[in-house]
C-alpha cells in the first residue's frame, strides 16, 4: 500500500465513504476540516485504488485528533488500516491526540496508548422552532474561537474560524447582544437531518433555547447533539424526547488538556473534536 497526503478532492471523498459508514457528515464539512491543516488528511492506496483512510489534524503546537479512520469493506483484515494509523500519527509528533472512536475499538487504540477519558452518546430526536437567538456576525467570531478554546482546552482557531463562518447549509446562532453574549450553537444540514454543536449554555433555561434555535427556513428534520454522557445536556435532551442512538468513546494519548467546559455542552464534529 502507499500513503499519500489527501488534496481537497479526496476529503470530499472520504467524507462519502463516511456517508456510507452511516456516518452522517455534514454537507459542507470538507471545507472547515481541511482549514484546520491541510497536511493531516492521509489516504492509503493499493494498486492505484484508495482502500484506506485517517485523518490526524494538529490544531496546536500541542494537541492533535484523530479522525476519518475508516478502511474499505474490501480490504479489511490485510492490515492496510493499521500501516494507515502508524504512518499518520508521526504527523501528530509528541503531541497530544485525542479520538472519538466506537466502544468495541477501544482495545485496539489502548495498545497504541489511548486511554479512555469520557464517553460521548449521540442523541436524535425533532425540536420545536424558537426565534429567540440571532444568527453570529463577523464581529462575533473572536469571542466564538474564544470560548471554544475554553472548551476544548486549546487552540483550534484555524478550524474554528472556518466552522463558525455562516453558509448556506451551516449556520451558528447565539444569546445576548454582542457587549454580553450568552450562548451560543452552530447547526448543519446533513444527508440525514441536522446536526448540532459545538453548543455552549450556561443555564437551562438558554440551553432549552438553543435546542429550539434551528434556523427557521430549514425544513424540519431530525435533530443530531454529541454530548458527553450523563451531562445535563445528556439528561436535557432525554426530557425533551430525544433518544441516544449510540456512543463512543473519548480517548486520548499524552497530557489531557484542562478544559472549562460550560455546563451544557455539545461537541462540534467527532471527527476534529
Amino acid at each position: 500500500m502507499q500513503i499519500r497526503k489527501m488534496e481537497r478532492k479526496d476529503l470530499e471523498m472520504v467524507l462519502g465513504w463516511a456517508r456510507n459508514e452511516g456516518w452522517n457528515p455534514g454537507l459542507e464539512d470538507a471545507a472547515a476540516f481541511y482549514a484546520a491543516d491541510p497536511e493531516g488528511f492521509f489516504l492509503g492506496e493499493k494498486d492505484g485504488r484508495p482502500v484506506a483512510s485517517i485523518s490526524v489534524v494538529n490544531h496546536d503546537e500541542d494537541n492533535a485528533f484523530l479522525g476519518l479512520y475508516i478502511c474499505r469493506p474490501q480490504a479489511r483484515g490485510q492490515g492496510y488500516g493499521m500501516a494507515l494509523w502508524t504512518e499518520a500519527l508521526r504527523h501528530a509528533g509528541a503531541r497530544t491526540v485525542g479520538l472519538d472512536g466506537v466502544a468495541d475499538q477501544q482495545a485496539n487504540y489502548a495498545r497504541s496508548g489511548f486511554v479512555l477519558q469520557d464517553e460521548t452518546v449521540r442523541f436524535k430526536g425533532n425540536t420545536s422552532r424558537s426565534q429567540a437567538a440571532r444568527l453570529a456576525t463577523d464581529s462575533d467570531l473572536q469571542w466564538l474561537i474564544g470560548m471554544d478554546r475554553r472548551m476544548v482546552g486549546h487552540r483550534r482557531d484555524r478550524f474554528a474560524n472556518a466552522w463558525f463562518r455562516q453558509s448556506d447549509t451551516r449556520r451558528t446562532v447565539m444569546l445576548g447582544d454582542a457587549s454580553m453574549p450568552r450562548g451560543y450553537v452552530t447547526f448543519r444540514k446533513c444527508d440525514q437531518g441536522i446536526k448540532a454543536g459545538p453548543l455552549c449554555a450556561q443555564t437551562q433555561s438558554d440551553a432549552q433555547m438553543l435546542l429550539e434555535a434551528v434556523p427557521s427556513s430549514w425544513t424540519a428534520a431530525p435533530v443530531f447533539f454529541d454530548t458527553p454522557k450523563g451531562s445535563p445536556m445528556a439528561k436535557l435532551l432525554s426530557a425533551r424526547g430525544f433518544r441516544p442512538i449510540f456512543e463512543t468513546a473519548r480517548m486520548m494519548r499524552g497530557a489531557v488538556p484542562k478544559i472549562h467546559p460550560p455546563v451544557f455542552a455539545c461537541a462540534a464534529t467527532l471527527e476534529l473534536g
